[in-house]
């Protein structure tokens, strides 16, 4: 693609210097127009005239775990903060996936098909709401003006039915067992590239939402425990002091504390004598909420110091039915897992005071939630425990677009799940989605990267999302060295966390904290087509060495690792970062002392795509 730089001759030549060091970036003109306007910048940090909307919830829940009714209010002060006079409001209403007729791109069972979120009563104090509309997911609510620094305050009754079969990351896990998300009437993101967020939820790209405040009052009846996003606010108004006081010791324990156990689960008093209880959580300047609900899960925690500067601690929790003997050691995968965050990927502090691992039907994360389904595998256990805790930072701490830009999140959980597991587990060798993309590289399905989410499914957005983006990101910190990578990433971090980056954000931080003009590493990964191929082109000896040309014969510039095994079945390695390729040049030379005989050498690595492997071996024949 072409670089299209369009600029009023007014502007500002000193615009386009600024812009200079990306000017091999493509950049879409709706890009170009934030820098501009001084929303972001060309060195990564938020432009001086950067703005996000934010909004207070108040949310009342009823819900029975025997019927699956949901029945709710929520209060929404929402506070404009654009430049930019607002005549309408768009709403997500994520059940409506569920709803006869919506669009969708996942298949559901024909019972969960229904009547989808059902707006009861709408209304507004500060505002004049002239009317509202569905489509799907969207619900657009017309309204008097609303100027910027101005607020618009709505009060919603709703309910609706939760599915019970389809289990597309909420909803019934088994009897009397629940995982409840995208639950409420939330306003979607308004932002300074698009405007307001209209795309659908499929059921497959995933989710785009503000930095808020929440407060939630949930009720259900007596012996159901609930688990959610935030801090519980009445802990001795819903549990018996027995568990008050073991949640207490776990906030401070290192090791395992069985708050709720099997003995507990039969002898009952876990929760106060009334018939029902309702529970108050609180959450500030997070991205969601959601909650689990159970009658009959065991729950094991503990906690952990996080920075060791504050000695602030994270609680971990496991909340599961015992049949599902994994989880007994997925609390201890879940400490191990923000312990390596905290302090060996990505070496941030983990940023809240707790998360907790919920048995459920999926592979999903939230906001100090995570819902994972039961494993056959240790190793499946531990990957799948620390690529979901991951996403805590990317992109709950990081308020990225995952609609549009799946891979900001979905590309750093799959490079924590490669680093981290063999951190829990020694053994474990994670090659997550390496095959996947060995098949596909170089097909019709294998497009660049930065493409957007909305606009690809499948295989493609598999590779573009997980596999693609993590080899991206290894590639760069292989390159700066383990100091600049995190003085580089802890940048982007910093500028960042709780506002809403998008792709260049990502690479002008990097660029600027690191001192290098990645540029052209960047274009080819995540801008251009191609493919990653190595050949061993060529192997001579020299005297005492010998000496092999390495050729690149794709376009993806991709590490070397080279593996000599000598007569005596003795190993040596080589490795060249991606900088070997920095100037353009196609063919690299390595000289390889020959003490002894050697035997064979191969291009191979876990990490190393290559669509043509049969280039990669030579064999001294003598």
């Amino acid at each position: 693609m072409k670089t299209i730089f369009f600029f009023a001759t007014a502007f500002f030549t000193t615009s386009i210097n600024r812009l200079h060091a990306q000017e091999k970036l493509p950049v879409p003109l709706n890009i170009q127009q934030t820098f501009i306007k001084g929303t972001r910048s060309t060195n990564g940090k938020p432009g001086i005239h950067y703005w996000q909307n934010t909004a207070d919830y108040t949310i009342n829940i009823d819900f029975n775990p025997a019927s699956l009714l949901l029945k709710g209010d929520v209060h929404i002060l929402y506070t404009n903060n654009s430049t930019d006079t607002l005549k309408e409001i768009i709403f997500k209403l994520y059940p409506n996936l569920y709803k006869k007729g919506s669009p969708r791109m996942v298949s559901l069972e024909p019972e969960d098909v229904g009547e989808g979120m059902l707006i009861d009563k709408l209304s507004s104090t500060s505002n004049t709401v002239e009317k509202y509309t569905a489509n799907g997911t969207n619900m657009t609510v017309k309204i008097s003006p609303l100027s910027p620094a101005h607020t618009i305050d709505f009060t919603i009754d709703y309910h609706y039915q939760l599915n019970k079969g389809s289990h597309f990351r909420t909803g019934e896990i088994e009897e009397n067992t629940a995982f409840i998300a995208y639950f409420f009437p939330r306003i979607a993101v308004y932002d300074d590239i698009d405007g307001w967020n209209m795309n659908q939820y499929l059921g497959t790209q995933e989710f785009y939402n503000d930095f808020c405040h929440f407060n939630a009052n949930i009720t259900v009846p007596k012996n159901f425990v609930i688990w959610a996003t935030g801090d519980l606010k009445n802990s001795s108004e819903v549990f018996t002091e027995k568990y008050c006081k073991r949640i207490s010791q776990a906030e401070i324990s290192d090791t395992i504390v069985n708050i709720i156990d099997s003995n507990d689960l039969t002898n009952g008093n876990i929760t106060t004598s009334s018939d029902i209880n309702k529970w108050h959580f609180e959450a500030n300047n997070v991205t969601d909420f959601v909650f689990a609900v159970s009658n009959h899960y065991v729950w094991k925690s503990c906690s952990l110091i996080v920075d060791s500067t504050t000695n602030r601690r994270t609680r971990t929790d496991a909340v599961f039915n015992t049949k599902h003997h994994d989880f007994f050691e997925v609390i201890r995968y879940a400490k191990e897992t923000v312990k390596a965050m905290s302090f060996s990927f990505p070496k941030w502090p983990y940023p809240y005071a707790h998360i907790t691992v919920v048995d459920g039907q999926d592979q999903m994360e939230y906001p100090m939630m995570v819902n994972d389904n039961p494993t056959q595998t240790t190793f499946d256990a531990i990957t799948l425990t620390d690529h979901e805790i991951f996403h805590t930072m990317f992109p709950f701490y990081m308020g990225i677009n995952e609609t549009k830009y799946g891979w900001m999140d979905e590309g750093w959980a799959t490079i924590g799940e490669w680093l981290i597991s063999p951190m829990i587990d020694s053994t474990i060798d994670d090659d997550y989605g390496m095959k996947r993309y060995n098949d596909n590289a170089g097909t019709e399905l294998d497009l660049p990267v930065n493409t957007l989410t909305t606009q690809m499914n499948g295989t493609a957005m598999f590779l573009n999302s997980y596999v693609k983006p993590a080899l991206g990101y290894l590639y760069i910190k292989d390159y700066l060295g383990e100091e600049l990578f995190y003085q580089s990433m802890h940048h982007y971090i910093d500028q960042w966390n709780g506002k809403h980056p998008m792709p260049y954000d990502f690479f002008n931080c990097m660029n600027t904290a690191s001192g290098k003009n990645m540029n052209w590493f960047w274009k080819k990964w995540f801008f251009d087509d191609g493919v990653p191929d190595l050949s061993l082109k060529k192997v001579i000896q020299k005297r005492k060495k010998y000496v092999a040309t390495i050729e690149l014969k794709g376009s993806k510039p991709i590490p070397i690792y080279l593996n000599i095994t000598y007569a005596d079945h003795s190993t040596y390695s080589i490795h060249r970062t991606i900088e070997v390729w920095e100037k353009g040049n196609t063919s690299v030379i390595i000289n390889i002392p020959a003490t002894k005989t050697i035997k064979k050498i191969s291009l191979d690595n876990t990490y190393l795509p290559d669509v043509n492997k049969s280039d990669n071996i030579w064999y001294n024949v003598e």
